[in-house]
């Protein structure tokens, strides 16, 4: 049986990813950095549910060594794991920036470090990095996660390189809007970590407190990205990046046309 790996599954797309390929007869580990959602996680047939905090090395270590116990493999891996924080660069206190690539890059990192020489040794498997449109172009006060995304991006191009011919394939997801609590998160990172009252973008942050779910154009399901995962994992050689909504689709076109400056004027809008 095909098992895979899935990190961040509180809610939203982890979540729906690991019920989805439940459903489809596959061995998921679906794991959370709080225990508290083991037990919903269990409730809802995802019996294999597991702590871990990809910010911690040992328990990567230790979810790797159970599952490798278990199994004696690892198909897939998902580093799905991540947040958002908004606010504008200037306003980003640099201990911020860097609790946010320990979350999204160093985590991620970490996860797919200590999983390349098991899977090199077994011959085969499949990486999945969770990046984003926006690992793609830049969208104004997403400073810190754009740059998380970006890092994600060097780190899975360089890594493909560096596999090719080894029957493991590291591969890029760029999603767009997805409903999911990832906004609600950002939200509330904004609220905690951004002196809002003193910022030059104040009125922007506020109107980005107040806006509503369906002011996001483009939005998707999560399901969407469950369908798309499962289908790298039954492709032989999948590809090595996989668009996800309409939003990435459109954006990612107009990086390849577009001038820098014209973009721009377009990304300025948004």
């Amino acid at each position: 049986m095909t098992n895979i790996v899935i990190t961040g599954c509180s809610t939203g797309i982890g979540f729906a990813t690991a019920k989805y390929l439940q459903r489809r007869g596959l061995k998921v580990y679906a794991t959370v950095r709080d225990e508290r959602y083991l037990n919903a996680l269990r409730s809802n047939g995802l019996e294999n549910a597991m702590k871990l905090d990809v910010t911690k090395p040992e328990e990567i270590s230790t979810v790797i060594a159970n599952i490798l116990e278990e199994d004696g493999k690892i198909d897939v891996w998902f580093n799905n794991a991540g947040y958002g924080q908004p606010g504008a660069i200037e306003d980003i206190q640099t201990y911020i920036l860097k609790e946010q690539f320990d979350v999204n890059v160093f985590g991620l990192h970490e996860c797919t470090r200590q999983l390349i020489p098991i899977m090199r040794e077994q011959g085969f498997g499949k990486i999945i990095q969770h990046s984003s449109v926006l690992g793609l172009v830049s969208l104004k006060a997403r400073g810190a996660y754009n740059a998380s995304k970006y890092a994600i991006e060097g780190l899975t191009d360089t890594l493909r390189l560096e596999l090719k011919g080894t029957n493991i394939y590291p591969v890029l997801l760029n999603t767009g809007p997805i409903t999911s609590n990832f906004r609600r998160t950002a939200m509330k990172k904004l609220k905690e970590n951004i002196d809002i009252k003193n910022s030059v973008f104040k009125d922007e942050y506020e109107k980005s407190l107040s806006a509503k779910k369906s002011d996001v154009p483009f939005n998707e399901d999560a399901i969407s990205v469950a369908e798309v995962v499962f289908g790298i994992i039954l492709a032989k050689r999948p590809k090595p990046r996989y668009y996800i909504t309409k939003a990435t689709y459109i954006l990612g076109y107009l990086k390849r046309v577009l001038s820098t400056t014209q973009l721009d004027k377009i990304l300025f809008k948004i």
